[in-house]
């Protein structure tokens, strides 16, 4: 433990809360080791589709042809596959679950082997605070009347209602502590580890799990572009950058594990970061609509955070952001981190990045993806890039900020006073801020320490199959012989207390982790490798299925998590859309037209008419998303180009209908969007 994690362990044992176990699966990275090469890489992990893979996997080719289609997004490889027996699930109940109840499950399996806890090992008292997105899959399934006379409509409501990704978790792998399934938007996955911090500070719990998961679709899918809105005209997203015009959609999953410091230390726990502080806010009604940022109500998240943690935001060395790449995202979180964090003004020492750039937006999980990021850049000591990074957008001012755009991989400094620490922030649409406060964790002094010489250790490994079996050992053999693995003490204590025994089992003994390395990459290739001079009683007892007691003491750490390798098992898609009636041919006349601009209000607003006089846009509930809804369907419909700006003025659904139909081009400028909404 260094001198600076020292200083700092009397107040963190106290009141802070150590990340113990992670597992998360993103565009790009089918675990977290891949995660780190790509984020240290600088790489974009968005996926740019052709046209003949969009249509084969039955996208709409109108739709896919359209001049405003972007064929991008954070596409998550294999997101219907599923290891289902593992889980308890039979065919029919595993086609009709939804994926992102499938991928939750195996990720917080996933994520308790990576703390070193048995998935099934009996700890009760573990809480589950996640959350979803609405999917493709949900909305086929509930409207599907030939399902639910298959099954019952209870069943498909259970099967695959985002509201059981919790109780799902707990009941499959059998946790009695509190069971949330949390909602907040795209701020869903943070705010799940911010409620799960309260419940073990509360003595709610004693382990927690806390993330979420988004996947719309397991579908190749591109996303619509509509001028002022949210999304990329090109498919890349860059927050902060000069270049930033968007962001862009993604699917992905991730799960920690979270335990009270305390208890970490005192059991021995692999500790990955240690989380300090956090705090939620809402914007509530103080700004211009409902789907719009507000500035002091995140400067309030992160003050608070860092308040609860006993520290000034002046102490962090980096920021995660949420970072949108949207040019009025951008600019009010620019404008409250640069509030908040005002203790470092003008020094531009406090690194800047939104991990947005590497893989998309992901929604409900987008929270848990850059709580992750700077775990990892915590851990490794190491600042990672926004991808493709380029030069700050110039109106965020962030030559007179706190803040610098990380632009390359760089080692991150050990501060003259305390550790290693992180904000990492996240934003819903509906205003639910949340800031989390990072701290590397306390440094295990023989981490990576030679093997006891002589003694020698036996391996025990089990999976559901032969396949996964092999697929473990050789996983093994790898972290074995990578820098800084763990003893071969605590990597066979680790296996004997932090897996869930399985049919198909085997095992090795060896004296050190060079010769355990060769003997489980000869088990991966088939072989019945054990060593050291033949069978050995622990180990033959387990071959036989017969309860085991290993002597000698170890500590968890961190090794592979299973191989889930289960097949597909697909998912519903909606059927295809209804084409849209063609708009009866107006009259020409000016009065005609106007009538039918009017009722394209009135129906996107919920009116009955749009013939109140009186009546303004806004107090009709009028707000940006359905501008940009409506600059679309004048377009598409009446072939009016109407700039965005014109629904943001104080203009009476009348007058509206009037200035729509005398425009004859449209000025969409974002600028002109943005001084609107500040002039609010």
């Amino acid at each position: 433990m260094t001198e600076n994690a020292s200083a700092a362990e009397p107040l963190a044992a106290d009141s802070a809360i150590a990340v113990v176990g992670m597992s998360g699966r993103f565009p790009g990275a089918p675990d977290l080791d891949t995660y780190w090469k790509n984020l240290l890489g600088g790489r974009c992990s968005v996926t740019d589709f052709t046209e003949q893979e969009l249509i084969a996997d039955g996208a709409d080719p109108q739709e896919v042809r359209g001049r405003d289609y972007i064929p991008a997004k954070g596409h998550l490889a294999d997101a219907d596959r599923f290891d289902a027996e593992l889980f308890g699930f039979n065919r029919t109940e595993a086609a009709a679950l939804d994926p992102q109840h499938r991928l939750l499950l195996q990720t917080a399996w996933s994520a308790l082997e990576d703390a070193g806890r048995s998935p099934r090992g009996g700890t009760a008292r573990t809480g589950v605070y996640v959350g979803g997105g609405p999917t493709e899959h949900m909305l086929a399934a509930q409207t599907d009347p030939r399902l639910a006379a298959s099954i019952g409509a209870l069943q498909v409501r259970i099967l695959t209602d985002r509201e059981f990704l919790a109780p799902w978790i707990s009941y499959r792998l059998g946790l009695q502590g509190p069971s949330l399934t949390v909602q907040t938007a795209c701020s869903t996955s943070l705010t799940a580890v911010h409620l799960a911090v309260q419940s073990l500070l509360l003595g709610e719990c004693d382990t927690a799990l806390a993330g979420g998961v988004a996947v719309d679709t397991v579908r190749k899918r591109g996303y619509v572009h509509q001028q002022g809105g949210i999304y990329s005209p090109d498919g890349r997203c860059r927050p902060f950058d000069e270049r930033a015009g968007g962001t862009v959609p993604g699917n992905g999953v991730g799960v920690v594990v979270l335990r009270r410091l305390s208890d970490a230390l005192a059991d021995n726990d692999p500790i990955r970061a240690v989380i300090r502080g956090s705090a939620v806010t809402n914007d509530g009604a103080t700004k211009v609509g409902f789907t719009a940022p507000g500035v002091d109500q995140q400067t309030a998240a992160i003050v608070e955070a860092w308040a609860a943690a006993g520290l000034d935001p002046a102490d962090a060395q980096y920021l995660e952001a949420h970072g949108t790449a949207t040019a009025l995202g951008d600019r009010i979180e620019a404008a409250a981190a640069s509030a908040a964090f005002k203790g470092a003004l003008g020094t531009g020492r406090i690194g800047i990045g939104s991990v947005k750039s590497n893989i998309g937006h992901l929604d409900a999980a987008a929270g848990v993806a850059a709580l992750i990021k700077s775990v990892l850049m915590l851990e490794h000591a190491t600042l990672v890039p926004n991808a493709d990074a380029g030069r700050p957008h110039p109106e965020l001012g962030f030559d007179d900020s706190p803040f610098h755009l990380i632009e390359r991989p760089a080692a991150w400094p050990e501060p003259e006073h305390g550790p290693r620490r992180s904000g990492v922030s996240s934003v819903g649409i509906g205003g639910t801020n949340v800031h989390v406060v990072l701290e590397e964790a306390p440094r295990r002094t023989d981490a990576g320490a030679p093997d006891a010489q002589g003694a020698a250790e036996v391996l025990l490994l089990s999976a559901r199959t032969r396949e996964d079996l092999s697929a473990l050992a050789g996983r093994l053999a790898g972290a074995l012989r990578a820098a800084g693995a763990p003893s071969l003490a605590d990597t066979a204590y680790t296996l004997h207390q932090g897996r869930t025994p399985m049919a198909v089992r085997g095992y090795v003994r060896a004296a050190d982790r060079a010769g355990a390395a060769e003997l489980l990459a000869e088990l991966a290739s088939g072989g019945g490798a054990v060593g050291l001079g033949g069978p050995d009683p622990l180990g033959e007892a387990w071959l036989a299925g017969e309860p085991v007691v290993r002597e000698g003491g170890g500590r968890r750490v961190s090794l592979p998590s299973y191989p889930f390798a289960g097949e597909s098992h697909g998912a519903y898609r909606l059927g295809p859309v209804a084409p849209v009636e063609e708009q009866p041919e107006q009259g020409g006349g000016f009065a005609d037209l106007e009538q039918g601009v009017r009722a394209l209000l009135a129906e996107a607003l919920g009116l009955a008419d749009a013939d109140d006089p009186e009546m303004t846009y806004f107090a009709a509930g009028g707000d940006s998303l359905t501008a940009v809804h409506l600059v679309g369907c004048l377009r598409d419909d009446f072939g009016l180009d109407v700039p965005i700006t014109l629904f943001l003025e104080q203009l009476t659904l009348h007058e509206m209908a009037r200035r729509i139909v005398a425009a004859k081009e449209g000025d969409d400028s974002l600028d002109a969007l943005l001084s609107e909404f500040e002039a609010e």
